[in-house]
């Protein structure tokens, strides 16, 4: 009799590739489910379990709301007992959008917002004095105090500093009974017709009273009559102003400078958020960033003339208003259609950008007679900038941005806020400098913040810094020390973002809730991974079950229950081959228990390469917190880039060296951070970037698609018997084109039900149930294998289908050798991990002939890999780099670390503590530095077994 209290219990469960299988899950445990890529983990986790989960809480819906929700299917199990409401923390769950961001999505910010609307000190902008703000009351006593036996004037400002002729002001100001004003600094009675200069700017302030300040009963209630009156007419500020004075003090119910009269509206949470109109900068709508048009894109080639292309923009010419605007302009400044660019005037160059008016007459020699012409020209560059800004269309504002650069905005400096926000202070820093600390830097101020706050700010603030410091130390326990709250979600590595959720679900402190994480030990070095075991133990310690898809070592040793699926991966996997404490693990003949006693093991290279004895030297680099970096990669090697998380490794090489080798061999657009010099390009003739992004958005990518294999499977079922009597043409064969494919569904083979508050869910066609494509095609077949059939085949499948076919053949057998055979040829690419994403691009490119002077920068190809995966892995990347090629690897894993012949070592620290070359050199060398991490870890990998140790040569 299963204790449905104690365990969970999944009966019969066949989803995927799962055969049919029983297992019994330990509740309230950290619970490892390990094996190879694509042997069945995710189809149990988060196909079965986590997908029952969700199903059984949407059925606690009313019959109302779930009418919208229709089309959840159960998941193919008999039965599943025992299961507690699910939350699962996947790799691919961040927003996108540019509005979000780390304080934002941890609520970290939110809470800041209200402790500086709450506690802030807000000061003058154009003084720098704290403002300051009264009531009516307070008011009254201070022009006693200040003015008493003096003649005053009260006045109500209501224009500072701004243009126009205000007869209507005048006029406005007259009819509600007022019979002064003070324009510029000079009272004048308010005459019919009234009105100033409408090109200078004005101050105009009204005169609602004179009088002594006296005392006495009568006096204090026209004081406050007065008061009330130039409060309503000046929007809460008044002047007072002594005869025979020039400097008026102001007073306000808002917050407000003593001495400029500048005030503030009452802050309140919105005044300090970026997506609020209250607090966005007004110039970047609160992105940080705008677009600027550049120039050197507008005029890439100064040598052409505008007739052969040389403005970009415009193309070669035509005949049409833009070109015979630039005759016009021309004739003025005495150039034409075929003078180079860079040959043109100045003054012409300037109206060709920036356009302008002008009339002017030409004396034409041959006609012997005067023609008068008109330049009406907007100017290049407000065109783009117009269609950029103002546009509907989709492909036209993409078509402006290839002449813009992003930059940071000009007014906000990438605060993101408007300037009256960025004036309220805490112990003297302003919101977005707190949103630019790293977290570990933003803990320290916040720990010795407490002890310098006083009386009502103490007590304000107490609560919002308690919820600020708890929220901050959780991220802290998952390693993310280094991010700040201003970094942009889409920034996020798979792993961080995953972190994120975990740091934010630990917050929440539920009970009795069933956690399933998808591998989050990513992008975290083996330093960081202490704590993140703490944190997934704290969560399990309070009442939670948590359940880990991994791979890595430490997680696998230091769960209470592993179930290892296998054997193999795909149609050979989905089987459970051993469950139990990790230290029954050795009792199992499988390939994890193998790697994980040291049975088996990803050997150390014999000897290290010599590589060609030729560098590409990279110096000066500055970039977010790199300090000037200078480093040298050496060709013909594989190189590994390490160090803790967030020590600057991406900074180096996707944000400066990528951009600068992918602008120099294929014009690449992105600006690489900043850097001094680099020098040895030459010597190699392309660079390949191999990442984690998805290879595509919606269900129509998969594998076949992106790798251009299916392009040829489609032309040899075009040249079927069948297929040619038929008249069909390889087109008929795509489900993204109208004939072949099923209409219902439009070749999709799912259909996507928009689940508003949930995420979107994707049910199978009921029409063609999910072949994609309708009878008449799937009559066509090759050996006995319609093209739907060919397209549910795995790659291991379809190798053999196909080995009759070389040009098919080879790009299947790359996709085999990177370790995939287990994905189907039409697996939606939104169902790949990011690693098996990233090895599909890899596969891809490995099926192109090489020239064996490539240079391949992969981030984290181990992502999502057991041992016996980064095992075949390694000997592709080999294979690679003994034809010559120079392979980068930016990586935590100690396995492939310890493969590479050059390490290239970042630290010390994460965030601020980052951002230098720590050590460089064969991994022999490297573990000689004391002060390294990766050194310290590396050792252990080293030191076991001396048969393998390396020779560095």
């Amino acid at each position: 009799m299963i204790n449905y209290e104690e365990n969970i219990e999944v009966k019969g469960a066949r989803v995927h590739n799962l055969k049919n299988i029983d297992v019994t899950i330990p509740r309230e445990k950290l619970v490892v489910i390990t094996g190879l890529s694509g042997s069945g983990k995710s189809s149990l986790a988060f196909d079965t379990i986590y997908a029952e989960g969700q199903r059984r809480y949407i059925e606690t819906f009313s019959a109302y709301a779930r009418q919208f929700l229709g089309g959840l299917e159960r998941p193919d199990v008999d039965k599943i007992d025992g299961l507690s409401p699910v939350i699962a923390i996947e790799q691919k769950t961040t927003s996108k959008s540019p509005r979000s961001t780390v304080g934002t999505i941890t609520e970290v910010y939110d809470f800041l917002r209200l402790l500086f609307a709450r506690a802030g000190d807000a000061y003058s902008y154009v003084t720098g004095q704290k403002m300051v703000s009264y009531s009516d009351e307070q008011i009254k006593q201070l022009i006693i105090d200040s003015y008493h036996e003096k003649k005053i004037n009260v006045l109500a400002p209501v224009i500072k500093s701004r243009k126009g002729h205000y007869r209507e002001l005048f006029e406005q100001i007259g009819k509600q009974g007022f019979v002064k004003v003070r324009v510029d600094g000079e009272v004048q009675d308010i005459v019919k017709g009234m009105k100033v200069d409408r090109y200078k700017t004005h101050d105009i302030e009204i005169v609602i009273d004179r009088l002594k300040v006296g005392q006495g009963e009568d006096f204090d209630k026209r004081l406050m009559e007065t008061i009330n009156t130039a409060m309503y007419s000046g929007n809460n500020v008044l002047m007072v102003l002594e005869e025979g004075s020039d400097e008026p003090r102001y007073f306000s119910r808002d917050l407000m400078c003593p001495t400029s009269g500048i005030s503030y509206p009452t802050p309140e949470p919105n005044t300090f958020s970026f997506n609020s109109p209250k607090g966005m900068c007004p110039d970047c709508n609160g992105l940080g960033h705008v677009y600027e048009v550049n120039k050197d894109k507008i005029f890439p080639n100064k040598k052409l003339s505008i007739k052969n292309g040389g403005i970009a923009p415009l193309g070669e010419y035509k005949r049409s208003w833009a070109f015979k605007q630039l005759e016009t302009i021309g004739q003025r400044y005495g150039f034409d259609m075929e003078t180079p660019i860079e040959k043109i005037p100045k003054e012409a160059m300037e109206i060709i950008l920036n356009g302008g008016n002008e009339s002017f007459t030409v004396d034409s020699k041959t006609l012997g007679v005067k023609r008068d012409y008109k330049i009406d020209y907007e100017g290049i560059s407000n065109f783009i900038k117009s269609q950029f800004e103002e546009s509907n269309s989709a492909s036209i504002k993409r078509w402006a941005k290839e002449y813009m650069d992003k930059i940071t905005c000009p007014t906000c400096e990438g605060s993101r806020l408007r300037k009256e926000s960025l004036y309220f202070k805490i112990d003297g820093k302003n919101i977005a400098e707190l949103a630019q600390m790293d977290i570990a830097e933003l803990a320290d101020f916040f720990n010795q913040l407490e002890g310098k706050l006083e009386g009502n700010q103490k007590k304000i603030a107490e609560e919002i810094i308690k919820e600020i410091k708890a929220r901050i130390g959780f991220l802290l326990d998952v390693g993310l020390d280094y991010l700040s709250l201003n970094r942009g979600s889409k920034t996020l590595s798979g792993g961080e973002a995953q972190r994120i959720r975990l740091a934010t679900q630990i917050g929440s402190q539920l009970v009795g809730v069933l956690y399933i994480l998808d591998e989050p030990s990513i992008g975290l070095h083996q330093r960081d991974n202490e704590r993140l075991i703490n944190s997934l133990s704290s969560l399990r310690d309070i009442g939670n079950s948590v359940i880990v898809v991994e791979h890595d070592r430490d997680m696998i040793e230091a769960a209470d229950h592993v179930i290892d699926i296998g054997p193999k991966a795909g149609k050979h996997g989905g089987k459970i081959i051993s469950e139990g404490p990790p230290s029954e693990l050795v009792n199992y003949d499988t390939l994890t228990a193998d790697y994980i006693t040291g049975d088996k093991e990803i050997a150390v290279p014999q000897k290290r390469r010599k590589g060609t004895g030729k560098k590409i030297t990279l110096t000066g680099c500055t970039g977010n917190n790199l300090k000037n970096v200078s480093v040298d990669f050496p060709l013909g090697k594989m190189i590994g880039v390490t160090g803790v998380s967030g020590s600057g490794k991406s900074t180096l090489i996707n944000e400066t060296l990528y951009p600068i080798m992918n602008a120099h061999y294929f014009n690449g657009v992105k600006k690489p951070m900043p850097y001094k010099k680099i020098s040895g390009l030459q010597h190699i003739d392309k660079v390949i970037d191999i990442n984690q992004s998805p290879i595509g958005r919606t269900p129509r990518s998969n594998p076949a698609t992106y790798t251009g294999v299916f392009s040829e499977i489609r032309s040899l079922f075009a040249k079927t018997t069948e297929a040619t009597i038929r008249g069909y043409k390889p087109g008929r064969f795509s489900f993204n084109v109208a004939g072949g494919r099923c209409e219902t569904c439009q070749g999709g083979g799912m259909k996507v039900i928009e689940m508003n508050f949930l995420p979107d869910v994707y049910v199978q066609c009921e029409t063609c149930n999910g072949k994609r494509f309708n009878r008449e095609t799937l009559e066509i077949r090759y050996k006995g294998k319609s093209i739907a059939d060919v397209l549910e085949m795995t790659i291991n499948e379809a190798v053999d289908f196909f080995e009759n076919i070389p040009k098919i053949h080879r790009k299947l057998k790359t996709i085999k050798d990177v370790g995939l055979g287990y994905i189907s040829l039409g697996q939606q690419s939104t169902t790949l991990s990011g690693g098996e994403a990233q090895r599909v691009k890899l596969a891809t490119e490995l099926s192109k002939r090489d020239t064996g002077n490539t240079f391949y920068i992969l981030d984290e190809p181990t992502t999502g890999l057991h041992f016996e995966d980064i095992r075949v892995l390694m000997e592709v990347l080999n294979q690679l780099v003994d034809k010559g090629n120079t392979v980068l690897i930016i990586e935590h894993n100690l396995d492939v670390i310890k493969m590479v012949d050059h390490i290239i070592d970042i630290g010390y620290e994460g965030g601020r503590g980052g951002g230098m070359v720590v050590a460089t050199g064969t991994p022999e060398q490297v573990i000689k530095d004391d002060k390294s991490y990766t050194a310290k870890f590396l050792k252990k990998e080293l030191e076991p077994s001396n048969k393998n140790i390396a020779k560095a040569v």
